[in-house]
C-alpha cells in the first residue's frame, strides 16, 4: 500500500525495528567528573526530520535481534560496543506519527580506551563515532537533550538510565565501562558517574577489597602524582558478554519485564510511558564535537552494596 493515506497506514501491521542505547562514560569539562553520555542522530527524513533519535533501523529477515542491533549500530554510527544486552519492547499505539512501529531495544557499553586503535570494519570494539555531522555525542542525563528527542526515545533513554542505575547496584556491570585492568578509584568513578552522587573513597575502597570478583594484580597504575595505585581485574562470570557480531550470532531471548525496584538507597521510580503530545523542541547545539571522541575535560551518600564479599 505505498500510496496509503494517513488512516490507511494506521491500519496496517505493525512494522518491527530496533533501536539501541548506547552509554560511554566521557570527562565533563565543567566539573572535570566522568559523567554518562550517549551518541544521538540527526534525522533526515520525515516523520520528525532534523530532530535526534536514538542510532536503528529495521529488522532484516534474516536477522537475529542481536545481529539487528549490533549492525545498524554499525552502520548508524560506526560504534562496536563489548557489551549488547536487550532492554526492552517499546510499542505503544502512537509512537510514530504514521505507521505503527514496535521497536526491540537494546543497550550498549563501550569503553573510552576504545578510541585509539580500534577498526570498526573488522569488528574491533570502538567508541569513535563515524564522521559525520548528523551525529554528536550528548550529556544523557540532560532534560533538554532527552525532551528534544524524536518520537519516544525521551521515553527509552529514561528507561535505560533507571535499568543501568539498578543492575549497577547488585551487577557486574560497572566492570563493562573499564579496561582489564583498573585501579579502585576508576571503579569508583564509574559508580558516581552511574549513580550520580558522590561516594565515600575509603568505605568504596574496602567494600571493593572484599569483594570476590576482583582480585589485585602485580602492576600499577604509572605516572600518578602520588603512590602509583594498584591495579586490579574482574574475575567474575563473563555472562552479558556479546558474541563477535559477524550476522550469525544466537538469537535473543524473549524480552525481559520491568526489573523489581533496586535496594536502598534506590533509584527514581521507572518511568511510566507517556501519552502522545506535542512535538517536543529541538535539541539545543551538541556540547561536542559531531565526529570522533568529545573533549576530555558534596556531599558523600552511602555505598552501594557490592555483591560476593569474602567470607569473614
Amino acid at each position: 500500500m505505498e500510496f496509503a493515506n494517513v488512516s490507511e497506514r494506521r491500519e496496517l501491521s505493525p512494522e518491527l525495528a530496533v533501536s539501541t542505547v548506547i552509554f560511554a562514560l566521557r570527562d565533563d569539562a565543567a566539573t572535570g567528573r566522568k559523567t554518562l553520555w550517549l551518541p544521538l542522530v540527526r534525522r533526515t527524513r520525515e516523520p520528525y526530520r532534523g530532530r535526534w533519535a536514538l542510532p536503528g533501523g529495521p529488522l532484516g529477515a534474516r536477522q537475529t535481534l542481536q545481529d539487528a542491533a549490533a549492525l545498524n549500530l554499525r552502520a548508524t554510527t560506526g560504534l562496536v560496543p563489548r557489551y549488547l544486552e536487550q532492554l526492552y519492547a517499546f510499542g505503544g499505539l502512537d509512537r510514530s506519527p504514521t505507521r505503527r512501529v514496535v521497536s526491540i531495544v537494546y543497550w550498549a557499553l563501550v569503553r573510552e580506551e576504545d578510541a585509539a586503535g580500534a577498526d570498526a570494519a573488522s569488528g574491533d570494539p570502538t567508541s569513535v563515532l563515524r564522521e559525520d555531522p548528523n551525529i554528536a555525542w550528548y550529556p544523557a542525563e540532560d532534560t533538554a537533550v532527552q525532551d528534544g528527542l524524536a518520537f519516544d526515545h525521551a521515553e527509552i533513554v529514561r528507561y535505560a538510565l533507571w535499568r543501568l542505575r539498578n543492575k549497577v547496584a547488585y551487577g557486574s556491570i560497572a566492570y563493562r565501562f573499564l579496561g582489564e585492568r583498573f585501579t579502585l578509584g576508576q571503579v569508583r568513578e564509574v559508580y558516581e558517574a552511574v549513580l550520580g552522587r558522590r561516594l565515600d573513597p575509603a568505605n568504596f575502597r574496602r567494600q571493593l577489597r572484599g569483594a570476590t570478583d576482583i582480585e589485585p594484580t602485580d602492576e600499577y597504575l604509572l605516572g600518578a602524582r602520588h603512590r602509583p595505585p594498584r591495579l586490579y581485574r574482574y574475575s567474575g562470570p563473563s555472562s552479558g558478554t556479546p558474541e563477535p557480531f559477524s550476522g550469525t550470532g544466537n538469537p535473543s531471548r524473549a524480552v525481559d519485564p520491568p526489573p523489581p525496584p533496586a535496594p536502598e538507597p534506590a533509584p527514581e521510580p521507572a518511568p511510566e510511558p507517556s501519552a502522545a503530545g506535542d512535538p517536543s523542541p529541538a535539541l539545543p547545539p551538541s556540547p561536542s564535537p559531531a565526529r570522533g571522541t568529545p573533549p576530555s575535560g558534596g556531599q558523600t551518600s552511602p555505598l552501594p552494596t557490592v555483591r560476593n564479599r569474602k567470607p569473614a
